[in-house]
């Protein structure tokens, strides 16, 4: 998810200090031998920019299977995505992490991974195993994309925030909004699953053109639109952004509490939880990864309680592990968003093109 990138925003070091790899990347010969027939103490996670652990629990992985984790980072999930797909078959890692539900059927279709059904398994929320019993990837995490609002800004205007699809369309909210490019992002694409979702295939292309009749504003990243034009985050501020209104994820609001000095006693952002889209992160096994004993290793840590339990607080993302509760601060400050919108994984993969070159043409062009 990349509300992580917040952060880095506020110059957190613990957030952005993972790009290489959280121990030295050594190798050996007696943890497992890999696909390749190579023996190896090294497992690699490709992912994308907003992937971040704890070093102590990545050393807990290291400690129990002999294996040391290096993370691999290659741009937002739709560019990591698609240099696996350039490179499939010698890829560039052992797993990766952080394929979600709107693309997910890119990667299935394009044979990126060997299945494999994770120890604990049973232990995930069944609503989240979207490839059912074939296993080529493993649920991770959840989040819900939706627009976050400036506190401060609606506040000075006597004007309530707007909490729906709906009321971004009318003339109070004209020039507030900013969102990301949908054919460049996932949060972005999200978006716009969650209106087409909401509106029906007859009915989303007529609301775009409202919103952007409505002075909605486009970028091509969910960094730029969050910490460059969205008024309400730390990393706006600074920038002095213009923009009240931004496409981010209902977790993002604990991000702006946890790395703020002091931490205040309320959130600055809110968010319209009648605007959300269920977001679903993966990770799995690649085919013709080196060290594949390495790779399945690393697939049962990260759904196990340890990783899961860390992940809220360093990637601002929902467990699927049942059993793991959100920590406080987590709860207190981030949103419940109840009934997010949700579009089933077939009819992602059968009209998820045509989507966004209709978007493109509606909004960009």
């Amino acid at each position: 998810m990349a509300v992580a990138a917040v952060a880095a925003a506020l110059g957190v070091s613990s957030l952005a200090a993972c790009g290489g790899s959280d121990g030295s990347a050594s190798s050996g010969d007696s943890a497992g031998t890999g696909g390749g027939g190579t023996a190896s103490k090294t497992v690699t996670l490709v992912s994308h920019d907003s992937f971040n652990a704890t070093p102590a629990v990545l050393k807990k992985f290291t400690a129990r299977t002999g294996y040391t984790v290096k993370v691999l980072k290659s741009g937002d999930a739709g560019e990591a995505l698609n240099k696996e797909i350039l490179t499939k078959g010698s890829p560039q890692g052992d797993v990766f992490f952080g394929v979600d539900n709107t693309l997910l059927s890119r990667a299935l279709d394009n044979g990126l991974f060997t299945p494999y059904e994770a120890k604990g398994l049973d232990q995930v929320d069944a609503a989240t195993r979207l490839d059912g019993s074939k296993n080529r990837v493993t649920p991770i995490d959840t989040g819900d994309i939706c627009v976050n609002y400036d506190k401060k800004y609606f506040a000075d205007k006597k004007l309530a925030p707007p909490q729906s699809f709906d009321d971004l369309i009318k003339p109070q909210y004209k020039n507030l909004l900013v969102t990301e490019n949908a054919a460049t992002s996932s949060p972005g694409l999200g978006f716009l699953l969650g209106t087409a979702a909401r509106y029906g295939d007859n009915g989303w292309q007529e609301y775009w053109k409202k919103l952007k009749a409505n002075g909605v504003q486009v970028v091509d990243s969910w960094e730029q639109a969050y910490n460059e034009s969205f008024s309400g985050s730390a990393g706006g501020k600074k920038a002095k952004a213009d923009r009240p209104l931004v496409v981010s994820y209902a977790s993002s609001p604990p991000v702006e509490v946890l790395y703020a000095e002091p931490q205040p006693k309320e959130a600055p952002t809110g968010v319209s939880t009648g605007t959300c889209f269920r977001q679903i992160e993966f990770a799995g096994l690649l085919t013709g990864a080196k060290n594949e004993a390495g790779g399945k290793a690393l697939l049962d840590f990260l759904i196990s309680e340890t990783f899961q339990a860390d992940m809220p607080l360093n990637m601002f993302v929902n467990p699927v592990v049942k059993s793991v509760e959100l920590p406080e601060l987590f709860t207190k400050f981030g949103a419940t968003v109840s009934e997010p919108e949700t579009v089933a994984p077939d009819k992602i993969a059968a009209n998820r093109e045509q989507w966004i070159q209709s978007w493109t043409s509606l909004v960009v062009k």
